[in-house]
């Protein structure tokens, strides 16, 4: 009678074992895995109940918290919606989180490590946890001047602009339009939740899209800053040299020829550096290219930082790239940023800034500093070189002297400001002979002593092909940024 007693009774105690054992397992080595999980509606209606921290702009509220009379208790509010769309992102029950709200998700609800002190002294006193708050790098004049000129073009206007601080790689503005109002989607009220979701996902001119970052695009002319920045770099050019300018270059292999874009000459059979990049002359950054090759433009490329995805703070980051194919004729086209030669705003933004900066790239950054519900400083971010010089002070300070000369004499005379020195370049890169090319302008104020550094592209203005020049859509974009900072 014995031997089956205990039989059961060490038959329940295994199952008491592994029932420990299991709970152990879900409560400790699975907990983050399942509170993390998208279809955990019970953590989703915590953290939608909870104080949300705010994402701030100069100490101005750009997200926040407010009290509300449903079940959540508290909405989530965007005071300047269209404006900083694309930086906040939207917290939404149905969608989850984007942008700022999703990246720093753990400071903003409240369950970052940090905060575990305020999470246990509101546990003692039964009171709500409270989120903590996140600063932004952004200057709101210059945010409010980008967005400003875009929505000048009309409000259909496919562009994006990013705007840095040179000497620290702080993002001062970024702007992407067609914009959206990320209110609509924190709504509680969840099937026009849905339904405004829907149609935002399906619009053709994709207003969930941060054209800033999130894609990239033949630079055309201004990615001649980099062809002649390979150039300089080789101790064999300078400002002064002597290179091609006639009204084509014959290519090798090939019968084709590249043309410049007036289908005149650049001044000459022979002209300056300078004066090539002041009327952005195709056939002599073309037969530079030829010179060089592609493995010396590509490094030269690389250093500007193509290739890598250095911004934290926002997701979705498309890698610029120099062309992965770029042999024999090809690489005078890649030398002009055509055939298959791509960057987003952000990267041509980083070009200029690095020029600005003396030739040492900064890697951008957006969130300068993250507090905790009282108000004290959990993290500052801090300065950071990119890994390696993209050329020397020398030659940056050569090629501003050139970029000078565009603004001043050149193509890019509408982004002149009075009293200061500016250094640009424009670019019209072509696509499509159905579709309009893309207008691109990129900058830095006052060009010596830089403060800010700008890259503007108008993908579509709505206007005439013939209209479309980054002299004419995009230099008074970024006009407009530049003296919003140099202002102050």
């Amino acid at each position: 009678m014995n031997k089956p007693i205990r039989t059961m009774g060490v038959f329940c105690m295994v199952l008491f074992v592994a029932l420990l054992l299991n709970a152990s397992y879900l409560q400790y080595l699975q907990a983050d895995d399942l509170n993390d999980r998208s279809n955990n509606r019970r953590v989703i209606d915590a953290e939608f109940s909870r104080e949300r921290g705010a994402i701030l702009v100069g100490g101005s509220q750009v997200a926040e918290s407010v009290p509300v009379e449903d079940q959540f208790e508290v909405q989530r509010q965007y005071p300047l919606p269209f404006k900083y769309a694309h930086l906040t992102g939207f917290y939404s029950y149905v969608y989850g989180a984007t942008g700022v709200e999703s990246n720093q998700n753990d400071i903003l609800s409240g369950s970052d490590q940090r905060l575990f002190v305020s999470r246990f002294v509101d546990m003692v006193s039964n009171t709500e946890p409270e989120g903590g708050s996140v600063s932004l790098t952004i200057d709101a004049a210059a945010q409010d001047a980008a967005f400003d000129a875009i929505q000048a073009l009309g409000a259909d206007t496919q562009a994006g602009v990013v705007a840095l601080e040179p000497a620290t790689g702080r993002i001062l503005a970024m702007v992407s339009n067609p914009t959206y109002d990320p209110n609509v989607l924190a709504s509680h009220d969840l099937d026009a939740v849905q339904d405004a979701y829907e149609q935002l996902n399906a619009a053709e001119d994709k207003p969930l899209f941060n054209r800033a970052i999130q894609e990239t695009y033949a630079p055309g002319s201004t990615f001649k800053l980099v062809t002649a920045a390979a150039a300089l770099e080789t101790g064999d050019y300078d400002a002064d040299s002597l290179v091609p300018g006639g009204a084509e270059l014959e290519l090798p292999q090939t019968d084709n020829t590249l043309p410049n874009h007036t289908g005149g000459s650049c001044g000459g059979e022979r002209v300056t550096l300078t004066q090539a990049l002041m009327v952005s002359c195709n056939v002599s950054f073309g037969s530079l290219g030829l010179e060089l090759g592609e493995d010396a433009l590509r490094e030269q490329a690389e250093k500007f930082g193509f290739g890598e995805r250095y911004l934290e703070g926002l997701g979705g980051q498309a890698a610029s790239a120099f062309s992965e194919d770029a042999a024999g004729p090809l690489v005078a086209y890649a030398a002009i940023g055509q055939h298959d030669v791509r960057a987003s705003p952000l990267q041509m933004a980083l070009v200029s800034a690095t020029i600005a900066n003396g030739g040492q790239g900064m890697v951008p950054y957006l969130v300068d500093e993250v507090r905790a519900p009282d108000l004290s400083v959990l993290e500052k971010t801090s300065p950071e070189e990119m890994p390696d010089q993209a050329m020397s002070s020398s030659s940056a300070s050569e090629l501003t002297q050139m970029m000078v000369e565009v603004v001043d004499r050149g193509t890019a005379s509408p982004a002149q400001i009075p009293g200061i020195k500016v250094a640009g370049k424009t670019g019209t890169a072509q696509r499509a002979t159905d579709l309009a090319p893309y207008a691109w302008f990129v900058s830095f104020a006052p060009a010596d002593n830089p403060e800010v550094a700008v890259a503007v592209i108008v993908e579509d203005a709505g206007v005439d092909r013939d209209a479309i020049s980054g002299s004419g859509l995009a230099a008074p974009i970024a006009k407009a940024v530049m003296e919003a900072v140099v202002s102050q």
